[in-house]
């Protein structure tokens, strides 16, 4: 109903404006996952059915890129992160193996406004028989590539290097496996693109300009959320650590950390459901600058974290509830505005 959407709008403005901030639609999308600019004025995104749009940001127009990807949407899979750089593309997508089995699959291809042809450059193993926890964002680092891969639901198989599932793995921007990767320092067993094991289901990735770290976003059970650092050659310790979590039957995982496993900057008891991050620069929120924005599904927020001091993080919500779902963010590198995505829309937030 019109007059409904009108009631929407206006407590939405008023809430916004009493943040000194507005939030808009730009343009409506069919189950968004993944964002990337390709320039000033265009994003590219993925629609998790397996479309790719790009969308002009001043004249709102959007093209369909075909593409030769076999993508079995089952359950959280599908086609899901992008990633642009230097005229290629990168995706991250669930690849169908037949028989309701599949994997995380990474992708990359030169970027056509018409068609592209992508080419695996990662397939992980082994292929799984689940719709769960596909992990899949993606981040580029100097000539290193970082996505990060979810247990697809079969917890313990984090803590086995010898398989994918449950891991942050680098390669370089081809697919071809560093040379100082832990496998080939000290951890002869695990499998040669692993840079770290022991994670649940990680949705967000995010390179800081600032220390030129690598930060992720991982989901807990019921519960255990959290956010934290990547660290070469360790262990986030799923299943055997909880994260103050526990299973959704009640019963309780294991505790929330101990010495021996990396231990995250934030948690959240219970659950926001942690989805994509970014390392906030620029200058349409310049006091923000060196936060990290986490964004989540369950409780639909944006929140900003200012982890500066780790012995005294600081967390606000910047808003809730307000556009649905939130999957993922991005921030123009000009004017440091904010793009969002939710479950069937791109947003822009910006300062009044």
């Amino acid at each position: 109903m019109a007059w409904k959407g009108i009631i929407f709008y206006f407590i939405f403005a008023f809430a916004a404006q009493a943040n000194n901030f507005n939030i808009k639609e730009i343009h409506k999308f069919n189950n968004p996952w993944g964002s990337s600019f390709i320039n000033n004025n265009e994003i590219i995104i993925t629609e998790k059915s397996g479309q790719i749009k790009l969308i002009n940001l001043k004249n709102k127009s959007v093209i369909e890129i075909s593409h030769n990807l076999k993508i079995l949407e089952d359950g959280q899979g599908g086609l899901l992160d992008i990633l642009y750089h230097d005229n290629n593309l990168w995706v991250s997508y669930s690849q169908d193996h037949g028989r309701s089995k599949s994997t995380t699959s990474i992708a990359k291809g030169k970027f056509n406004r018409n068609q592209i042809e992508f080419k695996n450059i990662f397939v992980a193993k082994p292929p799984i028989n689940s719709g769960y926890h596909f992990g899949s964002r993606l981040a580029i680092k100097e000539n290193y590539l970082f996505a990060s891969l979810g247990e697809r639901g079969k917890g313990m198989i984090a803590q086995d290097p010898t398989k994918h599932p449950g891991s942050i793995i680098r390669v370089h921007l081809d697919g071809k496996i560093p040379k100082d990767n832990p496998k080939f320092i000290n951890k002869k067993n695990w499998l040669p693109e692993i840079f770290q094991i022991g994670v649940r289901n990680p949705q967000g990735m995010a390179i800081s300009s600032f220390d030129q770290k690598i930060y992720i976003s991982n989901h807990g059970a019921k519960g255990g959320d959290w956010f934290g650092e990547v660290k070469k050659g360790e262990n986030y310790g799923w299943k055997i650590l909880g994260w103050g979590g526990t299973n959704y039957t009640g019963t309780k995982i294991g505790p929330k950390w101990k010495p021996g496993f990396t231990k995250a900057i934030q948690y959240w008891v219970p659950s926001i459901a942690t989805s994509a991050i970014v390392i906030y620069k620029g200058n349409e929120f310049k006091e923000w600058n060196g936060s990290a924005l986490i964004t989540s599904l369950k409780d639909m927020s944006l929140r900003k974290l200012d982890f500066s001091n780790l012995e005294d993080v600081k967390e606000d919500i910047i808003f809730s509830g307000q556009i649905g779902r939130i999957r993922d963010i991005q921030v123009h590198k000009e004017t440091g505005k904010i793009y969002m995505l939710s479950q069937d829309a791109l947003w822009l937030m910006e300062k009044n």
